[in-house]
């Protein structure tokens, strides 16, 4: 395994990492630095412990897709092709390959989940209460069978959370007035649930939202116009099950 470590500026400068605590920060440097030529990582909690770093680094780092964790209690790092490359003759082979038949590179370099057998709660992270989810869920079907019938529920779909980044360009684009990073922090609080069932558009979850933000203005001036304000604005926020 190499004893130098690169990291890109295409992931250490973006708004998402930077608004994590020094301490997430910290945490995932050091995952990274001692993360094998593949950029997995055996002992996270280990390393997590040696720093002095809480759980809820470790979580926030999971929750803002920085590393992926399996329930084998290894991680790998999402952006690990991105930060480094590493010569044919020098390249060591992870020996997590169990983990690593379960992940897949996209076009942008980034490791992604190709199966959903290999997230659980993942109990040897410590992440029973979640900021979110990774992207794919767990079925309610055990692994290795089929399913008996054909027809599809809300869950036979996997939806994929949007980012921040993807957020605050829908709300420019629609130019409205909706905190892209408040919606992101509720959703995936919420697991991405509208009600009982899997959010399957976002975007229309985004314009619930603005209807509820522009009703509260609406009341307050209303209030102002009554000379009844308080000179508190009532926070809102869409109830789930809301028809878009």
């Amino acid at each position: 395994m190499a004893q130098r470590r690169m990291f890109s500026l295409k992931i250490i400068d973006t708004d998402m990492f930077l608004d994590m605590p020094i301490s997430a920060r910290l945490l995932y440097y050091d995952l990274s630095m001692r993360a094998d030529d593949d950029g997995f990582v055996g002992s996270p909690k280990k390393i997590q412990r040696m720093i002095g770093c809480s759980d809820d680094d470790m979580k926030l780092l999971i929750a803002k897709k920085f590393i992926i964790p399996f329930d084998t209690g290894v991680c790998v790092i999402r952006h690990w092709r991105i930060h480094n490359y590493i010569q044919p003759d020098r390249y060591t082979p992870t020996i997590y390959r169990y983990e690593k038949s379960m992940i897949l590179q996209d076009e942008n370099k980034s490791y992604d989940l190709s199966d959903t057998r290999c997230i659980q709660n993942v109990p040897n992270l410590d992440t029973q209460v979640r900021l979110g989810k990774v992207r794919l869920e767990l079925g309610k079907d055990s692994v290795g069978k089929e399913k008996k019938s054909n027809t599809p529920t809300h869950h036979s779909k996997n939806f994929i959370p949007p980012t921040v980044e993807e957020i605050k360009s829908y709300c420019t684009e629609r130019k409205n007035s909706v905190d892209p990073e408040r919606f992101y922090d509720f959703y995936t609080a919420k697991g991405w649930m509208v009600g009982k069932n899997k959010m399957k558009d976002w975007k229309a979850s985004v314009r619930t939202w603005e209807r509820s933000d522009n009703r509260a203005r609406i009341s307050t001036g209303n209030e102002r116009n009554n000379g009844t304000h308080t000179g508190k604005r009532k926070e809102e926020v869409p109830k789930y099950g809301e028809v878009f």
